[in-house]
């Protein structure tokens, strides 16, 4: 019955063609229970970790893992795609051809009349222009910060966030600026703390990371990135420590504070 499915495709569009055909019959009656019970809410939790796992195959260079994962991602797009067919409002054509015209329509210089001889900067501002311009959705919107995602990392959102707001001027003339906003949030959250309001709290703490952000933002630094790399020489550091304790015959509970930043130390010591 499902003969043709177990031939891998030939062409692009024969292989797309297949895994939404592979996609539409899982969550037909008589389908999987699990594929048909899925929904866009349901599924947002996956979206992000498949996105997420094709960022880590990029890191390693794992080119066998980000094929794999690059098939997740596309996958759950024609999940997406399908759950919107059964309920005949559009199709996987429809979401492949409006990204189409998207493409078209923001690169004007390759398939318009204007000269293509535009740098990678221009480029980029011509795609911001006509974003704001001719693809505004939303009025409850500003135009400075359209189209910031909610659902961004936290740190990702920031960044945009300021990107958006530095593009029609509201920004620090240099990065000094920048670093006492650090000092002045720092020292508001000490005040909050001691005033020992949780909301004070958070509200500061927020405000810290957010200035914090602005300083990587200003010095050019991506701070999801330099994050995950102070977290990644974090995890490396401590798990030095765990071994060396072990080897000691040691748990980690049952050590000093001091007893810890020594092996800690040692860890820095030897580039780790």
């Amino acid at each position: 019955m499902y003969e043709e499915l177990f031939k891998a495709a030939k062409t692009d569009e024969e292989a797309v063609k297949r895994l939404a055909d592979i996609t539409a019959i899982l969550r037909a009656p008589g389908g999987c229970p699990w594929d048909i019970e899925q929904t866009h809410e349901s599924l947002k939790r996956e979206l992000i970790e498949e996105c997420y796992e094709v960022l880590e195959a990029i890191d390693n260079t794992d080119e066998a893992n980000l094929r794999e994962e690059l098939g997740d991602v596309l996958l759950q797009v024609i999940f997406h795609a399908d759950i919107e067919r059964c309920a005949g409002n559009f199709t996987l054509a429809d979401v492949a051809n409006e990204e189409c015209e998207k493409m078209i329509r923001r690169h004007p210089h390759v398939f318009g009349d204007i000269p293509n001889n535009l740098t990678s900067s221009q480029v980029l501002d011509n795609w911001e222009e006509i974003k704001n311009k001719v693809e505004k959705k939303s009025e409850s919107q500003t135009d400075a910060m359209h189209k910031i995602p909610k659902e961004l990392p936290a740190l990702y959102r920031a960044d945009k966030i300021q990107a958006k707001a530095k593009k029609v001027g509201f920004d620090w003339p240099d990065v000094s600026g920048a670093f006492d906003k650090v000092a002045e949030e720092s020292k508001e959250v000490k005040d909050a703390v001691a005033k020992g309001s949780k909301e004070d709290i958070e509200k500061e703490v927020g405000d810290l990371l957010f200035a914090a952000v602005n300083v990587a933002r200003m010095l050019d630094v991506d701070p999801e990135i330099a994050l995950n790399k102070t977290s990644d020489k974090f995890m490396s550091r401590f798990a030095y420590v765990e071994s060396k304790a072990k080897e000691m015959g040691r748990k980690l509970p049952e050590m000093t504070l001091e007893e810890m930043d020594r092996l800690w130390e040692e860890a820095k010591s030897l580039g780790l």
